[in-house]
């Protein structure tokens, strides 16, 4: 019988739910947006992941419980509280130059939240894997664009393409360049003196891996399992 009250997928997304409880509560979201929902729903979600936790059912029949259809609902429901579809895109609008790097902090631990949700589906489907790595999205990248940090000689800042959408990636490998095939971890964001990154690129020796196989925005190919060890790390602290 598989544990499931120890399954990374499941802790990672109470986590994420206790995390934008915090953004939302906190953040400075100018616009029209209904913070009161937003919440509500979001409070909604803990209950359903404990539900899941403590079913100690096969992972082929959480996939079909009314508790997974139910997170991804609360999940949609937490969009449309916060604007529809370009919820994000009010939000930078209109806010200030001063105000923009801890708005895009936010945003990004919000995007993390509903990733962590709405693909909490596809990754039970994966099987019993004990891995930390599991609780989170690992996809293949393009690397679009490249500048160097305007605070950090040694680091620089990159648009991702992942298919469905672009993220922002603080790496300190020099080396990257555009149309670099790269593997990027899903990670909580995490402020590099200013600059929200969105995820990590994974890596194995020196530098980070820039000819990976696979489609771009799905599980990447051929990825060295010393490549994961970063983001194992990464996944338990955001755990503790």
């Amino acid at each position: 019988m598989w544990d499931t009250s120890n399954d990374y997928r499941l802790l990672v997304a109470e986590k994420s739910v206790e995390l934008i409880l915090r953004t939302v509560e906190g953040a400075n979201l100018k616009g029209k947006w209904n913070k009161k929902q937003a919440l509500q729903a979001a409070r909604k979600m803990t209950s359903e992941i404990q539900t899941l936790y403590y079913s100690y059912l096969e992972l082929s029949a959480i996939v079909t419980t009314p508790q997974i259809d139910l997170l991804e609902e609360q999940a949609t429901e937490i969009v449309e509280a916060l604007g529809g579809n370009s919820w994000h895109r009010q939000f930078l609008e209109l806010a200030n130059r001063e105000e923009k790097p801890k708005l895009e902090e936010s945003l990004a631990k919000i995007k993390f939240f509903l990733n962590t949700i709405l693909g909490l589906k596809d990754r039970i489907s994966l099987g019993e894997i004990e891995d930390p790595v599991m609780g989170i999205d690992i996809k293949k990248g393009e690397i679009l664009s490249v500048s160097k940090h305007p605070e950090a000689d040694q680091l620089l800042v990159c648009n991702v393409n992942l298919h469905q959408r672009a993220i922002t990636v603080v790496t300190n490998d020099l080396e990257v360049r555009e149309k670099n095939q790269v593997a990027v971890a899903l990670l909580p964001p995490e402020v590099f003196m200013g600059i929200t990154s969105e995820g990590m690129f994974l890596g194995a020796g020196e530098g980070i891996l820039k000819d990976v196989k696979g489609d771009l925005g799905k599980l990447p190919h051929g990825i060295p399992l010393e490549a994961l060890n970063e983001s194992r790390n990464l996944v338990e602290n955001f755990l503790q």
